[in-house]
């Protein structure tokens, strides 16, 4: 089976956020990539039935929480239930970075973007943001690294 070897990937965990109005929203993601260095672009790859699929397209911004290596339980919390049925930062500290997206402080980084263009990409939609801010958060820790048996 050739989707068996998409396991070999390696990519980052990430909470992918954003808010429009007052609905706020985030998702674990894995399918996170660099795509340009001038302007500084990055792209992630959600499903249109994704709840945030749609905030992030009428809203025009995102942002990238990049994990640390202990926040399994983390990504897990933001990647299970639905944000249409769940508010997934109850009793959760968050900032809100320029653009309005949320930002987890407990993250070992975040890049906040603004949304720039939109590709349809068989089952998904890539969202191109521009990085308008982006900080470490967390040097002395680690990114986590995507381990399909930390998640399924």
């Amino acid at each position: 089976m050739q989707n068996v070897v998409f396991d070999a990937l390696v990519h980052g965990v990430y909470i992918v956020t954003t808010r429009l109005g007052d609905k706020v929203n985030g998702m674990t993601a894995s399918w996170v990539a660099q795509v340009s260095l001038k302007p500084l672009l990055v792209m992630a790859s959600i499903a249109p039935p994704r709840y945030s699929h749609d905030l992030i397209k009428e809203s025009g911004v995102f942002a990238l929480n990049v994990l640390r290596q202990d926040q399994v339980d983390l990504g897990k919390r933001f990647g299970y239930k639905s944000g249409r049925k769940v508010d997934k930062f109850a009793g959760l500290d968050w900032l809100s970075a320029a653009s309005g997206a949320p930002i987890l402080p407990q993250a070992y980084a975040y890049l906040d973007c603004k949304l720039t263009d939109t590709f349809t990409a068989g089952d998904h939609t890539l969202f191109i943001g521009e990085v308008t801010e982006a900080k470490i958060l967390h040097p002395q820790s680690a990114p986590l690294v995507f381990k399909k048996g930390d998640f399924f």
